[in-house]
């Protein structure tokens, strides 16, 4: 009986080897979605582990989410989407963090003064690894940022590591408006107005151009706008800005999508500064809005680019609801400056879970070193692209300054002091604004605090129990003066005591002093740079 059933046994292999046959000659989009029905049918009916129908098909989504390895595509569960839209719909609470990047980990570049963060704390450097119970390692800023925001009053725990403490630091926010003015102070150092541009929030273009007005009427003879730092916000603030310093109807940005015309937003309103030279200050910080006002005023010669290449965020992510309460948060566009140069820093996620950035090409990342590796060799193998006069700019991502000046790291001396007060960084803070609401009253406007009030600081930090080893007192006492120093006499004047220390800022004002045009301008930092050894 064997021998009879082998040629039926035989027939029955062949009909799934024919079947493939047929399948193989299917259209391709046909085929892959007969795979994707057979692989859901096998693993509902057969996989060990029971799996509810509706459970499978959102691990589906959101494995086809994950692979296109995109690290601002986001599947929200109706969680999610609850929270992500009390973020960004209408009236918003936050923590009072400016946010940037440190190793593929987001870090608090600034902790501003009378905000949940403060009072918890938080200090700069701190880098951010878990929000709730969930890690934030590899997380883009603008995730993060989504994150931290909700509606004023509700709660958010998020977890810190700091150089020199073992064990995260765990701190439980209460969300609430923090009103953080767009331009803190403006001052002029040299004939320089400097204007530090924080964030895009709702005012940032109305108090840009009043900080504008204000030093060009008090005989500011050049500016500098400084993005350093500066995560982005407002599009719209951002198309404003660039307006005040460029012409009538000159392109800004163009947004490009997958089967649309290209959206091309030009210079509208009034225009301020006209023919007053202006240098625009960043760093590997500055990104999204911040990038749009660099690259449009770069390309239309308006502004001198000083410092080192920007972040790289030009996408657009439009956000769609789905069935069940689910969203997607989808990057449907990418940001092109004028001369046609992509904003954007590819970033792709690894099998592993790794970030990749770099330039795309062929469908590869290429050149993934970190932008505060630009060199001017590295420059160089970049796209080139030219501005309205000709001049060389570089694409591949992320705004490359005209002029490269990159800031001096802390000495080891210094890291170690920091890592070894660290544990006590809240002692010190708390001692030194309540000794600086002392000596307000005490010290006139422009003066310098004595040996005297440095002595007793020291006093009082020892009284709580902060003990500085005497190995660290020439790098210790410089960092506390200029902290009280901004403490005591605000923002500005300590920014005026401490310039020499800003390199960027410094050659800034160096190259404004020796230009009288905008045009004088780029041809004395071309010529300057030509003639330099690299920063």
């Amino acid at each position: 009986m064997i021998r009879y059933r082998t040629p039926l046994v035989a027939t029955l292999l062949l009909v799934p080897i024919v079947a493939g046959g047929f399948l193989l000659q299917d259209p391709p989009q046909r085929a892959n979605a007969r795979l994707f029905e057979q692989v859901l049918s096998l693993v509902s009916r057969q996989y060990v582990d029971t799996i509810a129908g509706t459970e499978l098909l959102s691990r589906a989504a959101r494995g086809l989410v994950r692979e296109l390895h995109d690290p601002y595509t986001e599947l929200f569960t109706p969680r999610e989407s609850e929270e992500f839209s009390r973020g960004t719909n209408g009236r918003y609470g936050g923590t009072g963090m400016l946010l940037g990047e440190d190793e593929h980990i987001v870090s608090v570049q600034k902790v501003f003064p009378n905000t949940p963060a403060e009072e918890a704390g938080v200090r700069e450097g701190d880098r951010i690894v878990a929000i709730g119970d969930t890690s934030t390692i590899d997380w883009s800023i603008s995730r993060v940022s989504d994150r931290l925001r909700g509606t004023p009053g509700s709660r958010v725990t998020v977890s810190f590591i700091r150089p020199g403490v073992t064990t995260p630091i765990r701190v439980t926010f209460t969300r609430r408006v923090v009103h953080v003015p767009a331009v803190p102070y403006t001052i002029t150092i040299d004939g320089a107005g400097y204007i530090p541009l924080q964030t895009f929030n709702e005012n940032a273009a109305e108090e840009v151009d009043a900080a504008v007005r204000k030093l060009v009427a008090g005989g500011a003879r050049g500016l500098v706008l400084d993005l350093r730092g500066n995560g982005g916000g407002i599009v719209e603030q951002a198309l404003a800005i660039s307006s005040l310093f460029l012409r009538d109807n000159q392109s800004i940005v163009t947004v490009r999508t997958r089967g649309a015309p290209d959206e091309i937003s030009r210079t509208r309103g009034d225009h301020a500064a006209e023919g007053v030279p202006l240098v625009v200050l960043t760093d590997g910080g500055t990104a999204s809005a911040a990038e749009i006002v660099a690259g449009a005023l770069q390309d239309h010669d308006r502004a001198l680019v000083l410092g080192t290449t920007t972040y790289g965020k030009g996408l657009v992510q439009s956000l769609y609801s789905l069935d069940g309460g689910y969203s997607l948060k989808l990057t449907t566009g990418k940001w092109y400056t004028p001369s046609g140069r992509s904003i954007h820093r590819e970033r792709l996620i690894t099998e592993d879970g790794r970030v990749r950035e770099g330039r795309l090409e062929d469908g590869k990342i290429i050149e993934g070193a970190p932008d505060s590796a630009e060199t001017e060799v590295s420059r160089l193998k970049r796209p080139r692209f030219r501005s309205d006069a000709g001049r060389v700019v570089y694409g591949g991502g992320g705004i490359v300054p005209d002029f490269l000046v990159f800031e001096d790291t802390a000495p080891p001396l210094q890291q170690e002091f920091l890592r070894s007060v660290a544990a006590r960084s809240q002692q010190i803070r708390t001692t030194l604004r309540q000794y600086s609401i002392e000596l307000r009253d005490s010290v006139r406007p422009g003066s310098k605090l004595t040996r005297e009030a440095f002595a007793e600081l020291q006093r009082r930090l020892k009284a709580a129990a902060v003990n500085i080893e005497p190995r660290f007192d020439s790098v210790a006492t410089p960092l506390l003066a200029d902290e009280l120093d901004r403490l005591v006499f605000g923002d500005a004047e300590a920014k005026r005591r401490t310039v020499a220390n800003d390199r960027a800022l410094t050659r800034a004002i160096e190259l404004l002093r020796r230009s009288r045009t905008q045009q004088e301008l780029l041809r004395t930092a071309s010529a300057a740079a030509a003639n330099r050894p690299a920063d």
